[in-house]
């Protein structure tokens, strides 16, 4: 390949269309040869049967302009993020922490990789093997399997092998780890102060399991890294040390080593974007996940050239890279099932999300007894729901309706829901708390409330009350601590269907509560 092609390659472009190809990523393909695409669901996703031909679109392109097949990329890690909607809705990997089940990661990474390759995507960013320690964590949460580093390491070593037995590489994320942080790289860049012993007990493990298990790809984080880089610490994916020297050097990966996505506020932006490119290339990463701005694809492309031009990348860097670019290609090539979409939702996959979100249901509490529910047909209960919303940029919450009050009324006939805003004003509170006061029991789901004061007063007042009160904290389980007084309290760490329909079983006792918190609460034993 020419210099020109070789620095293509390094390339994950975005674009905005969903039923064509737009005439701004044919002109980037013909002129900067991309290694692969990135699709995201606000920009891209629609049908399943649409994504299928925009994905053979794609590699049709680039067939026609002799480049090698594409990577075809996308976040479906299941839980709070899901690029494609329509698909098998999995509770996500803190709900898996809570299974502490091998056995359903590994069925839950088979479901991911079936099917994604059904739909053409073969890459997929996931999953986060960051360790999440701290509640206040903004970005990573229920994205996280927990806070015990081998426990992580295992459910993402798992997730991975089965995903990747599909022929769809995996993407363990965000190296050196995400999980202790207090900010969300999305809005601006955020360190990492802990020592490297530190991080050798506990970021570091579950990638060193996730590398055991051959993962294909590792995302940087774009945070800085004070014992590698010092006070004023460069992002992960822009340091030669923490790409060359920790991961590779160090702990010995080989694979292809991808950025997080380079339009997040940690890196510079407009023309600054140039210069950040270029680090990154020269810190030793195989791939750029560039935005769907044609402007940053030029950016992106020229500055790896100028860079190669005037050798600040080598000959030697820019082949290595090329090298392992086209291993990744040559397995999927390889590895490539031939699914269709039948498989997509199929029962068998359904049977699975089932399986986590029934052996995932925490019962943390339930000092006054009011579980199971044992109602008289003329009771009735009140159902109060926080309308869910993105809260990060790697979100996808806000296409979620909760199923919660249809679920429970499989059980029992008089169920009324009540929607509050995420973050209700004093007289939004008022008002719903005037109307299920005459209720004989009340549900009441959280999300997020720890971080979020008017949901948690919210709860608080409704707790004043004489009604008994089930909790249910549907994200993330640090909620009890903003509301202690709650007597009965208990953990779904999802907002999607089959963890709605699981709750509401165990409620009224036709399945146990087996799950087991997989962080710790803040004040709570």
């Amino acid at each position: 390949m020419n210099l020109e092609h070789l620095i293509g390659q390094k390339l994950l472009f975005a674009f905005r269309g969903k039923e064509t190809l737009s005439p701004e990523i044919v002109e980037s393909f013909k002129k900067y040869h991309p290694g692969g695409i990135s699709l995201f669901r606000s920009l891209n996703i629609g049908t399943l049967e649409q994504i299928r031909a925009l994905t053979g679109s794609l590699q049709s392109l680039a067939c026609d302009l002799n480049l090698p097949p594409l990577l075809i990329a996308t976040d479906q890690e299941g839980g709070q993020l899901m690029a494609v909607g329509d698909c098998t809705p999995l509770p996500g990997n803190m709900a898996l922490g809570a299974t502490r089940s091998a056995e359903l990661a590994r069925k839950a990474g088979e479901v991911l990789g079936c099917e994604m390759s059904a739909l053409g995507i073969n890459v997929n960013y996931a999953p986060c093997a960051d360790v999440n320690i701290n509640p206040q964590n903004p970005v990573v949460g229920v994205r996280s399997f927990g806070e015990d580093p081998q426990l992580v390491g295992e459910l993402t070593a798992a997730l991975i092998e089965g995903m990747q037995a599909q022929g769809v590489a995996a993407t363990v994320k965000h190296f050196p780890g995400h999980g202790d942080t207090a900010s969300d790289s999305h809005h601006g860049l955020g360190t990492v102060p802990h020592s490297l012993e530190r991080l050798q007990s506990v970021e570091f493990p579950p990638f060193l399991a996730a590398f055991k298990a051959d993962v294909k790809l590792v995302m940087t984080a774009h945070l800085g890294i004070t014992s590698v880089d010092g006070e004023n610490a460069p992002p992960a994916t822009l340091s030669k040390n923490i790409i060359t020297g920790l991961l590779r050097r160090n702990l010995g990966f080989d694979g292809v080593v991808t950025t997080d996505a380079m339009d997040m506020r940690a890196i510079r932006q407009g023309e600054f974007l140039r210069e950040d490119c270029l680090r990154a290339a020269k810190a030793g990463v195989d791939l750029l996940l560039i935005t769907s701005d044609p402007q940053d694809h030029t950016r992106a492309f020229e500055s790896l050239l100028h860079g190669a031009q005037n050798g600040q990348l080598t000959a030697d860097e820019l082949q290595t890279s090329f090298m392992r670019i086209s291993r990744l290609k040559d397995w999927i090539a390889a590895h490539e099932s031939r699914h269709d979409l039948s498989v997509i939702c199929c029962s068998e996959h359904l049977r699975v999300a089932d399986e986590i979100a029934e052996k995932s249901i925490t019962l943390v509490r339930d000092q006054n007894q009011f579980l199971p529910l044992q109602l008289e047909a003329g009771k009735r209960i009140a159902v109060i729901i926080p309308m869910p919303k993105d809260l990060t940029p790697a979100d996808t919450s806000s296409y979620v309706k909760s199923k919660l009050a249809d679920s429970l009324r499989a059980y029992h006939p008089n169920v009324d829901e009540f929607n509050i805003p995420f973050s209700p004003t004093a007289e939004e509170s008022a008002s719903v708390l005037e109307h299920v006061s005459g209720y004989d029991v009340i549900i009441v789901g959280t999300i997020n409330a720890y971080t979020e004061e008017n949901q948690a007063q919210f709860v608080r007042d409704l707790l004043q009350t004489d009604k008994p009160v089930i909790v249910i904290s549907m994200r993330l389980p640090y909620d009890l601590a903003a509301f202690p007084q709650a007597s009965t309290y208990i953990c779904t760490y999802s907002i999607l269907e089959p963890s709605m329909k699981a709750v509401a079983r165990a409620i009224f006792g036709f399945a146990q509560m087996t799950g087991q918190l997989p962080v710790s609460i803040p004040g709570i034993k």
